[in-house]
């Protein structure tokens, strides 16, 4: 109270000075310091948002940010040509590509790297559904410790809370999608070449597990930064429960 007495003593002098341009700003990040302080003080009486506009924003935000990674992902070279999220070379091939490369298998190489991305581009879209039914048990213990964590400390929670289940369910629909593109075919014909090229080993790794892993692991870390997003960007707030909940942390 104290210093809001002082702002209004000394406002009236700063005008008959006119040095308002030379304090707007210091005025103005006084004023938001006392509004922040006061939304820390609400939340934290629990006199601000209810259990329930706490969890219902939580789910919102784990809705909308699902939605747009899924959207973002599953378009053509959704991974393909995101390097933040592009599926590479499994280790094994990637000791060989010279090799391939030098007996005239570059193009069958890059096709193989190619078709994996696209089948985590058709498969992706599958998520959707799972992650939104995933969402539903969230209690309002673990939605206050969500809100108050880290910038995705929501998308770790479903992480930890669905990925066994993801992998399950995400793993068929992998291996249906990669025959379709032709992931299996290309792997087996590199695997094929690969044995007749002296001094090189076979490939030896589960292929379905290789490309479901990197591709739930692109579709979590874009669910990462939409999280970001929505925490840290307003206009990513695309609901008025988002803005509430999110606006006033």
């Amino acid at each position: 109270m104290k210093s809001r007495r002082l702002i209004l003593m000394v406002f009236p002098l700063v005008l008959g000075m006119g040095l308002i341009p030379y304090v707007h700003a210091q005025l103005g990040d006084l004023l938001k310091d006392f509004k922040l302080k006061d939304l820390k003080e609400s939340v934290g009486s629990g006199s601000g948002l209810s259990n329930e506009d706490i969890v219902g924003g939580l789910k919102e935000a784990l809705e909308v940010g699902t939605k747009n990674a899924v959207g973002n992902v599953s378009k053509l070279d959704g991974y393909y040509k995101n390097p933040k999220i592009r599926i590479p070379l499994p280790g094994a091939v990637q000791k060989v590509k010279k090799a391939l490369m030098a007996v005239g298998y570059g193009a069958q190489v890059d096709a193989f790297e190619l078709s994996m991305n696209r089948a985590a581009e058709q498969a992706a879209p599958q998520a959707e559904a799972i992650f939104w039914d995933s969402i539903k048990q969230m209690s309002f213990t673990d939605a206050r410790k969500i809100l108050n964590g880290p910038n995705n400390a929501a998308t770790m929670y479903f992480k930890k809370k669905t990925s066994a289940q993801l992998n399950k369910i995400f793993k068929p629909i992998v291996h249906n999608t990669m025959s379709e593109v032709g992931v299996t075919r290309q792997y087996q014909d590199l695997d094929e070449k690969v044995r007749t090229i002296p001094f090189t080993e076979s490939f030896s790794f589960d292929l379905d597990d290789y490309v479901t892993n990197k591709s739930l692991d692109g579709l979590f870390l874009m669910l990462a930064e939409e999280e970001k997003a929505i925490r840290q960007n307003p206009a990513a707030r695309v609901t008025s429960l988002l803005k509430q909940v999110f606006g006033s942390k």
